[in-house]
């Protein structure tokens, strides 16, 4: 199961494996509206090369259910196909 909002903390490449084929960019770009919109905190450590890390935020994970239901539901159509 591949759910990188789900999982409370999830490096940047995991979340690239996990969303391919996606690229570097739209990754970046869609984790930072994450972020703006309060569902996702990015921590940022000063190492070399940069670590990141992302954790859902309290209201991140009110929406928890939502997304496992959404998720279900594509598994069941496409069992159905």
């Amino acid at each position: 199961m591949c759910l990188p909002l789900i999982k409370l903390v999830s490096a940047l490449f995991g979340l690239k494996i996990c969303l391919s084929p996606i690229s570097q960019k739209v990754l970046t770009q869609q984790l930072r509206e994450l972020e703006l919109d309060g569902l996702i905190h990015r921590e940022v450590y000063p190492e070399i090369p940069p670590k990141v890390e992302y954790s859902l935020t309290t209201f991140g994970e009110t929406l928890k259910p939502i997304i496992l239901e959404m998720h279900q539901l594509g598994i069941e159509k496409n069992a159905r196909l």
